[in-house]
């Protein structure tokens, strides 16, 4: 289980860190992060390191001033390096003059660059970027590495409402935010890669959390020699119809997959599951279906009299229910449907934007806050689609307008070989040195990479409680089939209202 923390959560985290650390000491460390990364897609697309050259976009503030740090650790590493100060008079002090003294060269272009990173806004930033920075992202022709998340894109939503960056890959530190998992900005962002930097034990509750495969295998209930159906779990599907036979067969046959202890379907498509599925128990009402541990209703069951009678007799039953597709639509023009329902019986909700807004007005940029909302709203767990994080990145040159191409996905960031392509030296002090020349296109010679830096000490805080089961175990077998068969059918069916 993956926590996601809010902008604010993530900037008082660091300000109470900053008590005991001085500032300076974190942003050399995410700045070590970042070139680490930047050395490993450059050893993926170019084979090499050292010669190879890297461009650096420097807004104001600590974004830019990361991004200068991991140019000075870059040119240790023999990497030339060019930095465009979109804000000259307000570029992090400390970080350009390290970046001077390496050798980094100040620059109006970061053109044939093999790299790019990322500098121009950190987490306090709204908005789209502004045209000159847009103009030099739209000129970019080479992946991005994002400081923290991608410039134009909302830190808390994701939201995206004009040009931004599109990166291959994303360093971000503390942990993730919203933007990094839900909303086009978990497109945006790439690959993402949370650096620790030492603020973890100061960081407050998660604001939302990602389930691991883990975390659901955890809770999936294994049979054991003493195990039936019931223990099981057996999940119940009324959904379909004579018009949308398909429907019914795919969340049935999810269900079956999903290895339910039984499943039974009840509906108008009996005959057509039941030839497709001929261990599953089918009848033609819900009332006549027997034992259900856990319904899922709704995909193709109409939005009439017949489909509304079943959704009744389902939120009747008192046991969890999986609520998708026509039977969104008939709660929301229907309230007095919630009646059937036993106020402690579970609801998922699985509504696509346009369901979201028939029952709980638009999603709008916040997506988990909206989803908090209908959930709280009707006593109930909604699962508003979100962006998958793990959406792959378009090849380099397939960008929109003002938008960094993200080039292909590196590999992973602790593999370091060859020799060439070893992580830069640890933050220290970069003795005060004449520039050195552009270095050649070679690659070094075989070296043992250091050790990166420790973070800084952490105080002590109790863990995170881990959250109470819901529901029984047989009882999550049969909601995650039924979750199963309405996310298969919405893949065949095209997400169609």
């Amino acid at each position: 289980m993956r926590g996601v923390w809010t902008a604010d959560q993530v900037r008082a985290a660091e300000q109470r860190v900053f008590t005991r650390v001085p500032e300076s000491r974190l942003m050399r460390i995410a700045a070590y992060a970042v070139a680490n990364e930047v050395l490993a897609l450059l050893a993926a697309r170019t084979g090499g390191t050292s010669g190879r050259r890297v461009g650096l976009l420097v807004g104001a503030g600590n974004n830019g001033g990361d991004a200068l740090w991991a140019g000075a650790f870059l040119r240790r590493r023999g990497v030339s390096v060019t930095a465009v100060l979109l804000a000259p008079e307000r570029a992090h002090a400390a970080g350009l003059a390290a970046f001077r003294r390496a050798g980094g060269r100040v620059g109006d272009s970061v053109a044939g660059a093999d790299v790019v990173v990322d500098g121009i806004v950190g987490l306090s930033a709204k908005g789209s970027l502004r045209p000159d920075a847009a103009a030099l992202v739209e000129s970019v022709t080479a992946p991005i590495v994002a400081v923290d998340l991608p410039s134009g894109v909302d830190p808390d939503t994701g939201a995206v409402d004009g040009p931004h960056v599109e990166a291959a890959v994303t360093v971000t530190f503390g942990g993730r935010k919203p933007c990094h998992v839900v909303g086009p900005g978990a497109v945006a962002c790439g690959r993402v890669r949370v650096v620790d930097i030492g603020i973890g034990d100061d960081l407050d509750e998660p604001y939302a959390v990602l389930l691991d495969a883990e975390d659901v295998a955890d809770a999936w209930p294994i049979p054991g020699p003493s195990d039936d159906k019931y223990t099981q779990g057996v999940t119940g599907i009324a959904a379909g119809s004579a018009t949308y036979p398909g429907a019914a067969v795919l969340a049935t046959g999810a269900a079956v997959l999903a290895t339910s202890g039984m499943v039974r379907y009840a509906g108008t498509a009996a005959d057509v599951v039941r030839s497709r599925w001929p261990e599953v128990v089918a009848t033609g009402h819900v009332g006549d279906s027997g034992r259900v541990q856990a319904w899922v209703v709704g995909p193709g069951l109409g939005t009439g009299q017949a489909g509304r009678q079943v959704l009744a007799d389902v939120l009747a039953a008192d046991v969890p229910v999986c609520a998708d597709a026509d039977a969104i639509t008939l709660l929301a023009g229907d309230p007095t449907l919630w009646d059937a329902r036993d106020p402690d019986t579970a609801v998922v909700l699985t509504p696509h934007d346009r369901e979201f807004a028939r029952l709980a007005g638009d999603v709008g940029p916040d997506r988990i806050a909206a989803a908090r909302r209908a959930a709280a709203r009707s006593a109930l767990s909604c699962c508003s689609r979100a962006t998958p994080p793990s959406s792959p990145p378009p090849t380099a040159g397939s960008s929109s307008t003002s938008r960094g191409p993200r080039g292909p996905p590196p590999p992973a960031p602790a593999t370091f070989s060859p020799a060439s392509s070893a992580p830069c030296s640890p933050p220290a002090s970069i003795p005060g040195s004449p520039p050195a020349a552009p270095p050649t296109r070679t690659n070094s010679p075989p070296t043992s990479p250091p050790t990166a830096p420790p973070p800084p000490p952490r105080t002590s805080r109790p863990p995170s409680p881990t959250p109470s089961a819901t529901f029984a175990a047989s009882d999550l077998r049969g909601i995650y089939a039924s979750m199963v068969g309405v996310y298969t059918v919405r893949a065949r069916l095209g997400g169609s209202s």
